[in-house]
């Protein structure tokens, strides 16, 4: 009895996470993000300029899209969370889902050469929409399984670390190998080069995606009760911190704007479109960042971190903007702070996030680790719609002509956007930090009260 309050006592819970197990987590985001760079970064453009679609037409593909995804994600998470199998709760997915990412990637560039303009409509928009619902239940299972491989604080930092890395080194694979292998395979011809250099870089990332699964273990047992559909909504109105972290989230919004309009910025104001490729090296380069993340965590609340982050990011962006966008090299040694802190924000972001997961179960008894998680996804695919959306309403705005020299209004109202911008979300990010009372403490908290729970169910737990 003795012994048992003293393990209750004990707030952390440490399981033993294997470097491999950490490199297996970290290669299964990096091989499904490169699916997510090709279709964010290049699909629009494969619609218009190769398709033939209008950019209208796409535009609606995409708005149909994500608003399906505000109820498909959801619904398919609180799926998820009412299955279990041999294999455990998430990772059956990362067994089978790598296949029909790479399947519906390549389907989603295929040329469709001799069809008509709306049989091209028709089926870019289903094949983008099942992009979407396919990615989603690699995505959620993904996220949701770093919340039953440990429930130690520290470890679960460390996890969700090593899958931000993934994220960003998959999205960054496209902007420096995706274009350049589409250009000597296709010689001209945009359609075939596209195709086959999705075909080798997803052919690339499934065994990646599959040593996920292989080296992965589920350690954190569920409670034992049935869940049900209908407490996926039960589990969303009672997490309240989840609300919070997602507002946070979304603030990537203000980021992406910026870096669509980066290519602009580097041609117009910079003088040189060339300079996207050293703002790619630049990205993958930020990522060390990451490596800071666990042990500053250890030593200080994710809330207090993430407010400083965020602070630094508004005050460089306020003294870029002072001294202008004359020199190429200070802009880009301003890009390459604000960046840096950008990457750090979002292992902290999906860690806090993750330590939800407790709250939800002590508030209603179903861990709901999808759900939780379907609501980042689902976020992050909005955040990109919509910057995709505002990003033609902002150069409507300040009066972009393309393939024309810009006038110096033009180009100081780019400036403008892509160095002050992303201030307003870190702004955002702030004040919501301000508030936030869910930290440490309190997860350590719950995971006590949770322990008492079980221990007093299951004297033999």
């Amino acid at each position: 009895m003795e012994a048992k309050q003293m393990e209750l006592n004990e707030v952390e819970k440490r399981e033993n996470i294997t470097t491999k197990e950490f490199a297996s987590y970290f290669g299964y985001g990096f091989g499904q993000c490169i699916s997510f760079g090709l279709v964010g970064s290049y699909i629009l453009f494969f619609y218009t300029d190769i398709l033939g679609i209008s950019a209208a037409a796409a535009s609606m593909i995409f708005l149909i899209a994500r608003t399906w995804d505000a109820v498909n994600d959801p619904m398919m998470a609180s799926v998820m969370d009412t299955l279990h199998s041999k294999h455990g709760k998430f990772r059956p997915y990362l067994k089978y889902m790598p296949f029909f990412i790479v399947i519906i990637t390549i389907i989603c560039f295929l040329p469709l050469d001799g069809l008509s303009p709306t049989a091209k409509i028709l089926f870019a928009g289903g094949t983008y929409i099942l992009w979407g619902m396919i990615y989603t239940v690699s995505d959620v299972p993904y996220w949701s399984l770093s919340t039953v491989m440990s429930q130690d604080a520290q470890e679960r930092t460390k996890l969700i670390t090593f899958a931000n890395m993934g994220v960003f080194a998959g999205i960054g694979l496209s902007p420096v190998v995706f274009i350049p292998l589409a250009e000597w395979i296709g010689q001209g011809d945009q359609g075939k080069g596209y195709f086959w250099a999705t075909v080798i870089l997803m052919a690339f990332a499934l065994p990646v995606m599959l040593n996920g699964f292989k080296n992965t273990e589920e350690r954190v047992k569920p409670p034992k009760t049935k869940v049900k559909l209908s407490d996926a909504v039960r589990a969303v109105r009672a997490n309240k911190p989840m609300f919070a972290i997602l507002v946070v989230f979304f603030c990537n919004v203000f980021m992406n704007i910026t870096q669509a309009l980066n290519v602009f910025f580097f041609t117009y104001n910079l003088g040189n479109a060339s300079l996207m490729s050293i703002f790619g090296i630049i990205s993958l380069a930020s990522c060390v960042g990451f490596f800071v993340i666990p042990s500053l965590a250890r030593r200080f609340k994710k809330k207090h971190l993430l407010i400083t982050i965020v602070a630094i990011d508004i005050v460089v962006r306020i003294v870029w903007f002072s001294l202008g966008y004359s020199s190429v090299v200070v802009s880009f040694i301003f890009i390459s702070i604000t960046m840096l802190l950008y990457t750090a924000t979002g292992p902290l972001i999906s860690a806090m996030l993750a330590e939800t997961i407790e709250y939800t179960e002590l508030k209603t008894g179903k861990r709901n680790e999808a759900v939780t998680f379907s609501g980042q996804t689902f976020t992050g695919k909005l955040s990109v719609a919509i910057a995709g959306g505002l990003t033609g309403v902002i150069l409507t705005w300040i009066n972009y002509a393309p393939n024309q020299e810009q006038t110096v209004a033009t180009m100081d109202a780019l400036f403008f956007v892509v160095a002050l911008l992303p201030a307003l979300g870190s702004l955002i990010r702030l004040i919501v930090m301000y508030f936030y009372s869910y930290t440490e403490v309190e997860y350590n908290d719950v995971l006590k009260k949770l322990e008492q729970r079980k221990w007093k169910e299951n004297p033999t737990y």
